[in-house]
C-alpha cells in the first residue's frame, strides 16, 4: 500500500491485528519505556500475558513488513499509525490525513522518546469519534482513541478523560480488575512528559 506524502517503505494494513492477544500491550507500554514510568506495567492489565505479547511483538515489529493502522475521519482529517520497522531503528510514525486526499503530515514520531507537537485531548476525541462511513480503516471509537493516545499532549486534561479512556479499555478487553489501574498508568505517564504548548497552532487546523 501507499501513503501519499510518507515516502517508500513495505506499508501493509494492520487493521486485522487489532483483535488479536498483545497487540494493545505492545502499543500502548511501549510509550511508557523510555524510563518515565512509575509502576511496572504489564501486559495483564490489557487482558493479554507476556506470551502473547511476545508473539505478536514478531509480526508488528517486522522490517518486511511495516503495519498501518488507518483512522480515517467523516469531517476533517483522519489520521495514520505507521510502524516504521527500519533494520535496527524501528519507530513509530503518526500521520495527519486531509479531507481532500492530499499528501499526508506527519506530526509526531516515537523511536526512544517522543518527537512532535501531539495533540490535545479534545482533538484527540474529534478523530476517535468521527469516523469515515466509507474509507477503511478502524472505524470503532474505543479502537481509534485508544491507537492515537500516545498522540496525547495535554497539560490540562478534563476529569472525564480517566472515564473515557477506562471504557475504552474495557471494550478491549482489559480486565474489570486492572483496567483502572491501566488507565492511571498511561494517563499519568502521558501527563508528565506531557509537551503541547497552548500557543502553538494546531496540527488539525494545518499550523
Amino acid at each position: 500500500m501507499l501513503i501519499k506524502g510518507y515516502g517508500s517503505g513495505p506499508l501493509v494494513p494492520g487493521e486485522a491485528l487489532l483483535g488479536l492477544p498483545g497487540f494493545w500491550s505492545n502499543h500502548l507500554l511501549s510509550m511508557c519505556g523510555d524510563g518515565g514510568c512509575v509502576e511496572r506495567s504489564v501486559p495483564e492489565w490489557f487482558g493479554e500475558d507476556s506470551a502473547d505479547a511476545d508473539a505478536l511483538s514478531e509480526v508488528l515489529f517486522d522490517p518486511e513488513r511495516w503495519p498501518v493502522f488507518r483512522a480515517p475521519a467523516q469531517d476533517g482529517p483522519g489520521a495514520v499509525v505507521v510502524y516504521r520497522n527500519l533494520d535496527g531503528e524501528y519507530g513509530t510514525d503518526y500521520l495527519l490525513t486531509r479531507p481532500d486526499g492530499g499528501p499526508a503530515e506527519r506530526i509526531a514520531s516515537w523511536d526512544v522518546d517522543f518527537a512532535g507537537t501531539g495533540l490535545t485531548w479534545r482533538e484527540l476525541l474529534r478523530i476517535a469519534d468521527n469516523p469515515s462511513l466509507t474509507a477503511e480503516g478502524a472505524s470503532d471509537p474505543a479502537t481509534r482513541l485508544l491507537l492515537l493516545l500516545p498522540l496525547l499532549a495535554d497539560p490540562d486534561m478534563p476529569e472525564a478523560a480517566s472515564a473515557r479512556l477506562i471504557a475504552a479499555l474495557a471494550e478491549v478487553g482489559a480486565p474489570q480488575d486492572t483496567v483502572s489501574t491501566a488507565a492511571e498508568h498511561l494517563l499519568g505517564h502521558l501527563a508528565r512528559r506531557s509537551r503541547h504548548d497552548p500557543a502553538w497552532a494546531s496540527p488539525l487546523s494545518g499550523g
